[in-house]
């Protein structure tokens, strides 16, 4: 899909939690065919720099072109990082935001980033001035066009219509951890929908254990020969989902490379939106 003249893979993998693998995993995601890559710059769960040591070896071994790359990285506010900041904490948040964009670009080795995200809004509910003062220091960086899409992570229906209400450039990207219990996330997915947001999918398969199990979701992916996993990421991509995958196994970044080539039936797609209530 083209978003804003940017292309973006249809399927991304996630870099959370990868730690000392961090390189080593996201070589092996780029060889086994994935060409778009999720990370942040908080080192309590990411390491950022990694991504960019695995992404010079595989330009520098032409594997793949930076052209042919769609790099989404993160500003995270303090509450999300451990000691290791890439900003200085006493600094206005618009300054922080600043700084860690710069120190983004140095550690993915790049001039521009193809999206930017806000980690989270400062608290569970609402937006602070905090949160716009980030939001504006993002549009600045968009403006320059170091950040060709911004987007917004782990919000709420009400703080992603806030943001929409407030932005002067408006979110190109939600992205939610998507848990089945709770619809699939159905009112944030419609809200996207109807204002040309791309809804970014994370945890579909580890948030949802329970229903991984369930006995309709087994059946749909014994008909078709396929994993309950590749069914669920297919379910994804039937109701417009952008899907993460964070696998360290080389084999399932195939599987779940390997959800293109079949669809599930309306009936099929009805019944697992329907599976966590």
């Amino acid at each position: 899909m083209s978003i804003d003249g940017v292309r973006v893979p249809r399927f991304l993998y996630g870099t959370a939690w990868k730690a000392e693998r961090t390189q080593h995993l996201t070589e092996l995601a780029l060889r086994q065919g994935f060409r778009g890559i999720d990370t942040a710059n908080q080192r309590r769960h990411y390491d950022e720099a990694e991504v960019g040591k695995a992404v010079a070896a595989s330009v520098g071994n032409g594997l793949l072109g930076r052209d042919d790359l769609f790099l989404q990285t993160k500003y995270t506010f303090r509450n999300g990082q451990d000691h290791r900041l890439p900003y200085d904490p006493e600094a206005p948040v618009g300054v922080q935001v600043e700084q860690s964009f710069a120190s983004s670009l140095e550690h993915l080795g790049v001039a521009a980033i193809d999206s930017y995200l806000l980690h989270g809004p400062t608290r569970g509910a609402g937006l602070t001035a905090a949160d716009r003062e980030a939001w504006r220091a993002m549009e600045a960086l968009h403006d320059g066009g170091r950040a060709r899409l911004l987007g917004v992570s782990n919000v709420t229906l009400e703080q992603l219509q806030g943001f929409c209400r407030q932005a002067r450039v408006l979110p190109r990207f939600v992205q939610n951890r998507c848990y089945a219990e709770r619809g699939w996330d159905r009112d944030v997915r419609a809200f996207c929908r109807e204002n040309g947001i791309a809804y970014q999918g994370f945890s579909l398969l580890t948030a949802n254990r329970g229903v991984m199990a369930h006995p309709e979701l087994v059946r749909i992916a014994d008909r078709r020969d396929r994993t309950v996993g590749q069914v669920v990421f297919r379910f994804a991509l039937d109701v417009g989902m952008l899907p993460l995958t964070g696998t360290t196994d080389a084999a399932h970044m195939r599987d779940d490379l390997d959800v293109f080539d079949f669809q599930l039936e309306p009936k099929e797609v009805e019944r697992i939106e329907r599976l966590g209530g």
